[in-house]
């Protein structure tokens, strides 16, 4: 069945590990980005790593300083790992300082990650204790002085100040198990898919509508989105094969209805794909390594796939306000 057309396809770009030389690098990707109207920067979460991986509030705040226009996100941040007061704290001084651009979106972690065992951290908890701490930040975002009881946290007239800029600010969550559809629909603003094919997806998001529907708090039908590798070039090509491996080890399933892989147009049919199941943001990652070849393929994007989709779905005009004509 045919979900709601989204009101606005927007594109996003993300990194998972560091795959540039240095700062230096990053930052003109960055600037690339800021300057060839990409919508958002992401950077997804990992406390630890034996690959350089950049740790993702502190990119959150050095985009903040560096950037004037993009947005900037964490797909998702793994919120059990952290105190919940902290990311609050986080998050409202970096929405604050950067004008209301902050794009946060949470998750529970996955059970693979390394940081359970490294930080001697109970995977078990993961899921009361993300529950408990999106309250908690809920909370502190909107009222002047909390108290909060729970098994992980204990609040006693807690306050926050400055508060996000954004009055609503955005708690998009992320996984598709029963029991984060439920947590989306009773706590989140929007959804965030992970490895999820598009007809995944389009199962989540239908049951994250009929949930939310049913909480008496319905998620907008643009606040649904997707992160997917992309990449200029064909299925053969060598960088791909251990992204492909890690895919499947994984996740079991096959690449090749998730990559989007080819030239523009076929870049563009796997975010059609998406858009038809409910799907309207999107973070694709370059599937590349070093500096050239991350700045080829997103200057690509940039060039080819941008404009493809604003012609595609272009954005609803605004409406100008209405005038009275002078007497």
């Amino acid at each position: 069945m045919p979900n709601n057309v989204p009101k606005k396809v927007a594109i996003g770009v993300g990194l998972m590990e560091f795959p540039f030389s240095g700062a230096a690098s990053y930052w003109r990707w960055v600037d690339l980005c800021e300057a060839g109207g990409v919508d958002s920067i992401w950077q997804t979460d990992r406390l630890v790593s034996p690959t350089p991986f950049l740790e993702c509030m502190s990119v959150m705040a050095a985009l903040a300083g560096r950037t004037r226009r993009i947005k900037f996100g964490v797909n998702v941040l793994s919120l059990a790992m952290r105190d919940a007061v902290l990311v609050a704290r986080q998050c409202a001084t970096i929405d604050f300082l950067s004008d209301g651009r902050l794009l946060p979106a949470f998750g529970i972690g996955s059970p693979l990650g390394p940081e359970w065992k490294t930080l001697n951290l109970d995977p078990k908890t993961r899921g009361r204790k993300t529950d408990e701490g999106l309250e908690v930040i809920r909370l502190l975002w909107s009222q002047d002085k909390v108290d909060f009881e729970g098994v992980h946290y204990h609040l006693s007239g807690a306050s926050l100040s400055p508060k996000p800029v954004q009055p609503d600010l955005p708690m998009w969550i992320g996984g598709s198990s029963e029991a984060a559809i439920r947590r989306t629909a009773r706590l989140g603003t929007g959804w965030q898919a992970g490895p999820e094919t598009p007809a995944q997806a389009a199962v989540v998001v239908a049951a994250i509508r009929a949930a939310s529907a049913a909480e008496g708090r319905p998620i907008d039908d643009d606040h649904y989105g997707a992160g997917i590798p992309f990449r200029f070039g064909g299925a053969d090509d060598p960088a791909l094969a251990p992204l492909f491996d890690a895919y499947r080890k994984r996740t079991g399933r096959d690449p090749e209805h998730y990559f989007a892989i080819g030239d523009a147009e076929a870049i563009v049919a796997r975010i059609a794909d998406y858009v038809d199941a409910g799907v309207s943001k999107f973070i694709l990652r370059p599937a590349a390594k070093g500096d050239d070849e991350i700045m080829a393929q997103t200057k690509r994007l940039i060039d080819e796939v941008l404009p493809r989709v604003a012609a595609r779905w272009p954005k609803p005009a605004k409406r100008r306000p209405v005038t009275q004509a002078a007497e």
